[in-house]
């Protein structure tokens, strides 16, 4: 396998599935230890990950929607499903950038509520979808994300409200704290959060802990989690005392 076939492979592996050991990467890939290593530390000094002891990990910079949107898509539709469940007809839905809540919007369809977004995708899935009364945050684009971030989108998020939240993340670190890889996406994440009357946070196993540098909230500031997998007990007892209800599909 060429070097540069290897080194996508590797990203991929990091973007989707948080952290990663060399002896991991090393099977999958099907090559040495050794081989992993080298590519571990040229795709560092290309700024594109840090090692670690025993691995690597991507903490900062966005991870662009077409390569995510084809990542744990079963997973992410399980997901979805059982979150459309908690909504009611003619209520309104704030929903986050990111792959999960493009899911999300896929089980909509039909539905007489208002949906309120800065994702791209969303808009696109629900635009021709009469039943929905659609409310497009404005903002400045961020092309590889597929989203609108900015000062503009905190202003709209101001001036509306929504009975839910569901609220996408890079990461759930094992005290509750929710984080993001792209700084500038925090300030509209929380504004989201302000805006609404309950939180879900949409997170699959590779968010527990995923990656992230930048703190969105705490977990006193969800009501519910959905994941498809249990979380590490310390994770579980974080949000737990901070009376989050985990539903797990």
């Amino acid at each position: 396998m060429l070097a540069e076939r290897r080194h996508q492979l590797i990203l991929r592996a990091l973007r989707s599935g948080g952290p990663a050991a060399v002896a991991d990467l090393s099977e999958q890939l099907g090559v040495s230890a050794a081989t992993v290593r080298r590519d571990l530390l040229k795709l560092e000094e290309e700024g594109l990950l840090s090692r670690v002891h025993g691995g690597a990990v991507i903490e900062e910079g966005d991870q662009p929607f077409a390569e995510v949107a084809e990542v744990r898509v079963t997973e992410k539709d399980e997901i979805a499903a059982r979150a459309a469940t908690m909504i009611e007809n003619c209520q309104s839905v704030l929903l986050d950038i990111g792959t999960t809540a493009y899911r999300l919007a896929r089980q909509l369809h039909g539905r007489r509520l208002t949906v309120i977004t800065s994702n791209l995708v969303v808009y696109e899935e629900l635009a021709d979808d009469h039943g929905i009364e659609l409310v497009l945050l404005g903002g400045m684009v961020r092309r590889g994300y597929r989203s609108l971030a900015g000062f503009l989108t905190e202003d709209n998020l101001r001036q509306l409200h929504a009975d839910w939240l569901f609220l996408g993340t890079s990461g759930v670190r094992p005290g509750g704290q929710i984080m993001d890889t792209a700084v500038v996406e925090v300030p509209v994440k929380r504004a989201m959060i302000a805006a609404s009357d309950k939180v879900v946070l949409l997170a699959d196993a590779g968010k527990f802990p995923g990656t992230g540098m930048a703190r969105v909230c705490g977990p006193e500031e969800l009501d519910v989690v959905v994941t498809n997998a249990p979380s590490d007990p310390a994770t579980c007892a974080a949000l737990e005392e901070a009376g989050v209800e985990v539903v797990q599909v």
